[in-house]
């Protein structure tokens, strides 16, 4: 840095106000952060380029260095920031000197709109020196290959490289108006107000999640303090299914879905007689004709609970489908009845077939399957059969812990 400032001189003659705001706004970008797939962004790119054309250049790393200093300001003052980091800072700003030397081999050009092209050069040796650096950092302190972090850094580039081409227009606009760079806080005030909406939003979410599975779990005792094998079984079905559902390749909200159904879908046998439930040996047609409404109660129950446990109430009604269309209560035949309750139905046979009853023992896990893959094509969708074999074969022990 100290070699750009002797080959051109700081001059902020003229300039100085726009690059002492440039630099405050920059200092503000810097502590706007959202994400980008599984990274944060900044939008300082913003006013990192008019920084460039309109600040003296070769001062331009000394004032990223000084803004991302100012940035943690409100930290420090909370005692939540160290001062020796600002040697952190220094290193960060490293990048900015690869656009400079961009800028002095082009001979100091101005920000015109023929001019424009420069962006490629300028954003090449950007993203090489912040690389560089990083690498180097993550490398010796850390001990992570440089190839590993090109990921980490991707959504970062490409959300520079999306604004840097506003950042060379406010630069350019500026030549007529010094203060027209300012024109990009605005954007940078709704990147702001977006990135505390998401925020707000995932973080309702996961409260609502964790609500919602304390809600199910609440329930899930119920049945079990009213029937201590049903509950036992339905944590060990959770296993099951969730092992499942990942083997086919569920996303994240239907595994949720299947989670919540897993855990309820015997929530209906409260509505049931505890002598029918506990009864030993078989059931009568009479009896088996009332447990199997224990489906509608279940719906019913989460129609009333509303909300996410309201919309998994078709799901609870539809475990006890089967593939050819011979289940209960509404006869749905193949990929009519939802995937999530198909998996049900399948681990939700496979646990009752491995755990003694009183009317019989337990099965073993291979003849489980075997009973399983005898029954696929008509009673269980054959693809969840093999993949609930494969879970079986690679845990065959309860997967009650999984969970």
């Amino acid at each position: 840095m100290g070699a750009l400032l002797v080959a051109e001189p700081v001059d902020l003659a003229g300039r100085g106000d726009v690059t002492v705001l440039l630099t405050l706004c920059y200092a503000l970008a810097a502590r706007v952060e959202f994400e980008v797939g599984f990274a944060f962004a900044v939008p300082t790119q913003l006013m990192f380029v008019p920084l460039l054309f309109l600040a003296p250049p070769a001062a331009v790393p000394l004032l990223v260095a000084l803004a991302l200093v100012m940035s943690k300001l409100p930290e420090h003052a909370r005692g939540d920031w160290h001062p020796g980091r600002i040697g952190l800072h220094l290193g960060s700003a490293w990048y900015a000197v690869g656009p400079v030397l961009v800028l002095w081999a082009a001979g100091w050009p101005e920000p015109t709109l023929r001019g424009m092209a420069l962006l490629v050069p300028l954003m090449a040796a950007q993203f090489a020196f912040d690389f560089a650096f990083s690498a180097a950092r993550a490398w010796f302190a850390l001990g992570i290959p440089p190839r590993e972090l090109v990921d980490a850094f991707r959504p970062a580039w490409l959300v520079d490289l999306a604004l840097a081409p506003l950042g060379f227009l406010l630069a350019a606009a500026a030549l007529e108006a010094s203060y027209a760079a300012l024109l990009g806080l605005p954007v940078m005030g709704l990147l702001a107000y977006f990135a505390r909406e998401r925020k707000a939003r995932i973080d309702n979410a996961l409260e609502l999640s964790h609500a919602y599975r304390g809600t199910a779990l609440l329930l899930g005792d119920m049945v079990e303090a009213d029937d201590a094998y049903t509950g036992l079984h339905s944590q060990d079905v959770v296993s099951l299914v969730l092992a499942t559902a990942d083997r086919l390749g569920l996303d994240g909200a239907e595994r949720r879905r299947a989670e919540l159904t897993a855990l309820l879908h015997d929530v209906g046998k409260v509505k049931i007689s505890n002598a029918i439930i506990n009864k030993p040996g078989a059931l009568t047609a009479e009896e088996r004709a009332v447990i199997n409404t224990h489906t509608i109660e279940g719906e019913r129950m989460l129609d009333q609970v509303g909300g996410l446990l309201g919309e998994i109430g078709h799901l609870v009604r539809s475990c006890h489908e089967r593939w050819d269309g011979r289940g209960y209560p509404d006869g749905l035949a193949g990929e009519a009845s939802p995937l999530v309750a198909r998996i049900v139905c399948a681990c939700d046979a496979f646990s009752a077939m491995t755990t003694t009853r009183s009317y019989r023992p337990a099965m073993s896990s291979a003849e489980a399957l075997e009973e399983l893959r005898r029954c696929a094509g008509t009673q269980f969708d054959p693809r969840v059969v093999e993949a609930l074999a494969m879970v079986a074969a690679v845990a065959p022990v309860s997967l009650a812990d999984a969970a």
